[in-house]
């Protein structure tokens, strides 16, 4: 079984974000970065899908030289090889540019299946992996909380044809789906418990493939970042008047009804 995993390099969480003078991102060169959570799920699911069905798990980004510490991470983790998009405009790309950058690294691997995060944790749109399964001519369904890999008989040996996901939906319920193969699946977090790369794991990575691949020629950004800002902290007093027990109703009423705290 072929696996792709796309994997995004994501500001860290605990970075206070700093702007670019005309606002229309971050200082990329102030940031730290690490991998996107809900692809380190998505990672982690290739993987253990990998161990029970056997085959091979490619790692693919689009990015600047740096991405590659985080397809060096994937590698460690036991990823089999990498993909990588090389470009500096690919700092910022929407999801049409990202979908379409990675559509054309991996138009020739023919994968049997392609698994991304639900969302990034920077844009967060939760579109690339959409409009990849489009660009790639897949079907695709999003925020799945687990995978069975079946055959045309249904059962799960000698070969995958189709896969049984469950998907998530509002209000705490849940969706069934069969799917044929090749499929693109958007991981929601928490779907299983990550692994950390190893000694062994590191040091077999060094060794591990990158392939570069060069930007396709033309593509234009469907989007565009007018301006940034970054959200400014204030709290502000109110008393309540009236006798305790008035002002403890008129407390309750306010934290259900306008801060919905209850």
């Amino acid at each position: 079984m072929k696996i792709a995993v796309c994997i995004k390099q994501v500001p860290t969480r605990e970075w206070q974000p700093r702007l670019r003078d005309d606002r229309s991102w971050v200082r990329d060169e102030d940031a730290s970065h690490e991998m996107n959570e809900p692809d380190a799920y998505a990672l982690e699911e290739a993987l253990r899908l990998r161990e029970k069905h056997g085959g091979e798990v490619v790692v693919c980004s689009a990015g600047p030289a740096r991405v590659q510490q985080v397809l060096r991470e994937a590698l460690a983790r036991g990823a089999d090889r990498a993909l990588h998009v090389e470009d500096d405009s690919l700092v910022s790309a929407d999801a049409s540019i990202g979908a379409g950058a990675l559509a054309g690294a991996m138009a020739d691997e023919q994968f049997d299946l392609v698994l991304t995060g639900l969302q990034s944790d920077d844009q967060g749109h939760g579109q690339t992996g959409v409009v990849l399964a489009e660009r790639l001519g897949i079907p695709h369904s999003t925020i799945i909380m687990e995978i069975q890999v079946q055959t045309s008989d249904g059962s799960a040996t000698d070969g995958p044809a189709r896969v049984r996901v469950k998907r998530e939906l509002e209000g705490g319920w849940f969706q069934w789906l069969t799917m044929p193969l090749p499929a693109l699946l958007t991981i929601q977090s928490g779907i299983n418990q990550l692994r950390y790369a190893t000694l062994k794991g590191i040091m077999a990575a060094k060794k591990k493939e990158i392939r570069k691949v060069a930007l396709p020629a033309g593509m234009q950004p469907s989007q565009q970042i007018l301006s940034l800002a970054v959200p400014t902290r204030s709290k502000q007093t109110q008393m309540i008047a009236g006798s305790p027990s008035d002002a403890a109703r008129e407390l309750v009423r306010r934290l259900r009804d306008e801060a919905r705290a209850l």
